[in-house]
């Protein structure tokens, strides 16, 4: 089989297919032949030495995929040959096979594609888990949204719309405007306005029940500030740490220096919170299947539709990769590993 393959930190220079033997399952496992596998900023920042955890070099990185069950490990009951699935698989996903957990791959009915489902599970899946699970959200709250051009933003859209928000606040470049309006998110050129000072203003002077920052930095306190008494914040990401393609250590060191230190005390007399949020260190299975399920619920009843820009072949990854330094990607970017 041909995986992707981060041979050493760096730029495009340190992606490479490699051939391997195709696994074996082990008990409880399940080999899923790959059609789609989706790619996430998380991605790229793992090729850059930026994100934590990384295994050592080199590794296929890779979280979610969508594709066929090829072999059934020993005391595997609920998968059988043949099954369509979605599947999160931690890592290694951009391979034309994958070994994976059984109990972390789902049923997908024949009505959902392939595409669709790739782009379910990690931008969906952290919307979700940040607003419902973590942020308790009501009917009418309010939200505030960054890079509303992406995945996670697309799906935080949608969710709010399905769960009865009454405003979304979403930030972009000037070239996205239309698409987030497409959304029905309140669209906040994020270079010529000050989306703390917009969202005040349309609440009232309130602010927002939810702030959903993936950029960090010192980008974050402002998202906390534009959070209402009672508020939640949610820090998913650290796209300022990234400038391009290539490794910068200087933008990397400037976006952790200028990340805030909340204080207990401030947070408490001003009733927010903030909550760190990364789905792959989540060790609670439990709340995870069931957030899982509910997704491929509501999109099975149409009440969620994952926005898919771009499928690559996987044999172009560094043109898909670069796509998404370039912020050129209106929703999910996908690549396909399906048998030609």
């Amino acid at each position: 089989m041909r995986s992707v393959v981060y041979t050493k930190r760096g730029g495009m220079e340190a992606i490479e297919i490699l051939e391997s033997p195709s696994p074996q399952p082990e008990p409880g496992e399940v080999l899923v032949e790959v059609h789609r596998a989706g790619i996430n900023f998380a991605d790229l920042m793992m090729r850059q030495g930026l994100y934590s955890p990384v295994p050592p070099f080199p590794f296929s990185p890779g979280y979610e995929i969508s594709g066929v069950v090829k072999e059934l490990g020993a005391d595997v009951e609920n998968l059988s040959l043949g099954d369509r699935v979605v599947a999160l698989c931690g890592i290694g996903g951009y391979s034309e096979q994958v070994l994976t957990r059984a109990d972390r791959c789902f049923h997908l009915p024949d009505s959902i594609s392939f595409d669709s489902a790739a782009a379910l599970p990690v931008t969906y899946l952290t919307a979700h888990h940040m607003l419902t699970y973590l942020g308790n959200f009501q009917a009418g709250d309010t939200i505030l949204v960054h890079h509303a051009a992406g995945g996670v933003g697309t799906a935080t859209a949608q969710l709010a719309e399905a769960l009865g928000a009454s405003k979304v606040f979403g930030t972009a470049s000037s070239g996205k405007a239309d698409f987030v309006r497409s959304l029905g998110m309140r669209y906040i050129d994020r270079e010529s306005e000050d989306f703390v000072e917009v969202c005040k203003r349309e609440t009232d002077g309130l602010g927002v029940h939810h702030a959903l920052d993936p950029v960090g930095g010192k980008h974050m306190m402002r998202s906390y500030k534009a959070l209402r008494s009672g508020g939640r914040m949610y820090a998913f990401g650290g796209s300022a740490a990234v400038k391009g393609s290539k490794r910068s250590v200087i933008t990397a060191l400037r976006m952790m220096l200028t990340t805030p230190k909340f204080k207990p005390f401030n947070m408490m007399n001003s009733n927010k919170a903030v909550f760190g949020v990364h789905m792959g260190n989540w060790k609670d299975e439990a709340v995870l299947k069931k957030q899982v399920s509910a997704l491929v619920a509501m999109l099975e009843a149409e009440q969620i539709s994952p926005i898919v820009d771009k499928v690559f072949r996987f044999e172009q990854v560094a043109e898909a990769q670069q796509y998404i330094h370039d912020r050129k990607n209106r929703g999910k970017v996908l690549l396909d590993f399906s048998p030609q």
